[in-house]
């Protein structure tokens, strides 16, 4: 795995809940926000990746919720990929706050789906390696 890739975010308040957290599925739009900031980082917009014709989808997630968030807290989103042998990627994402604490940890599953056929590409990796002008940032 690649070492992890980081974006900063602060807690905007309309994205809280009544108690004054970070509404639960504001977690999923930070990771997804890192993800597509990696992305970009190593060179691969999200045109290039229509030009293939694939999209990145996340199949699976597991979020472990660790500590409360509120409004004005500064955190860094981290993002790295995890490659194996088959159709699929695995990315381990972390919410932490500057002190160190991590207010979530998610592991999820994706893939590269073919846009005509429906159907995710058999080597993803290969994919992002020959897209991205640093393949290191999927640890490639």
């Amino acid at each position: 795995m690649a070492e992890p890739f980081s974006v900063p975010v602060t807690v905007r308040g309309y994205e809280t809940d009544i108690l004054g957290h970070l509404n639960q599925s504001v977690y999923l739009q930070y990771a997804e926000h890192a993800r597509w900031c990696l992305i970009e980082a190593a060179g691969i917009s999200q045109a290039d990746l229509i030009s293939k014709g694939v999209g990145p989808v996340v199949l699976e997630t597991t979020i472990r919720y660790l500590r409360e968030l509120r409004a004005g807290d500064e955190t860094e989103v981290t993002c790295a990929f995890a490659f194996g042998e088959g159709k699929t990627y695995r990315m381990q994402q972390t919410i932490r706050k500057p002190d160190g604490t991590v207010a979530a940890e998610f592991t999820a599953v994706g893939g590269l789906l073919d846009l005509k056929a429906r159907r995710l590409v058999a080597d993803p990796r290969e994919y992002f390696r020959a897209l991205a002008s640093d393949p290191g940032f999927f640890g490639l």
